[in-house]
């Protein structure tokens, strides 16, 4: 993986900053697959003509995209945007990012109910399963272009925390449960 996630301090400074614990703790590679989350490495100055793009969406049934511009300049109510991106929150779908130009941060909970944050930038893409709690927020540079992917027709339908009982959520720890054959407690 070229990425590399970290686990997040407890501090509430601008979401913006890194927020690294002293010592930077990184998150091993097993554990972001162990919840479930999926990376690749792509060519973004490529992507209308990539092959190995082609093949994942053809894998994995994405067939409509479309490109996400964030900044302050072409967002209207950019900090409010922001503001409802970095509030914890499941999907009742997959959520699939590839960051074509920019950086931004994608923070996840692992199975502790931990704060693992994943800097993607130019040529990460990444899939978070359903059912995960999660959030989005921009790096300082202020700007990312992404191109999000969907199965069928594009839905984007926040739930934010809590939601125990969606049926998302249920089959996301079930699918934990099953790959580490431990109960794992719901946060």
């Amino acid at each position: 993986m070229a990425i590399e996630p970290w686990y997040m301090d407890e501090s509430n400074e601008d979401p913006r900053l890194p927020h690294h614990q002293n010592p930077i703790n990184y998150v091993s590679t097993e554990t972001l697959i162990e919840i479930g989350v999926l990376y690749w490495k792509l060519n973004a100055k490529n992507y209308e003509n990539d092959p190995e793009l082609e093949k994942i969406r053809e894998e994995r049934g994405y067939n409509y995209f479309d490109i996400l511009d964030l900044c302050p300049e072409k967002v209207e109510n950019y900090e409010q945007k922001l503001k409802n991106f970095y509030t914890e929150h499941i999907h009742a779908d997959e959520e699939i990012r590839y960051c074509l130009e920019g950086s931004g941060y994608f923070d996840v909970r692992d199975k502790a109910d931990r704060w693992v944050r994943i800097l993607v930038k130019e040529g990460d893409m990444i899939i978070l399963p359903a059912g995960i709690y999660h959030r989005f927020t921009l790096d300082t540079s202020n700007y990312v272009k992404l191109m999000r992917l969907f199965k069928g027709e594009p839905v984007w339908t926040p739930y934010n925390r809590p939601q125990e009982d969606h049926p998302a959520r249920m089959e996301y720890i079930q699918n934990l449960t099953e790959k580490v054959g431990v109960p794992v407690a719901a946060h």
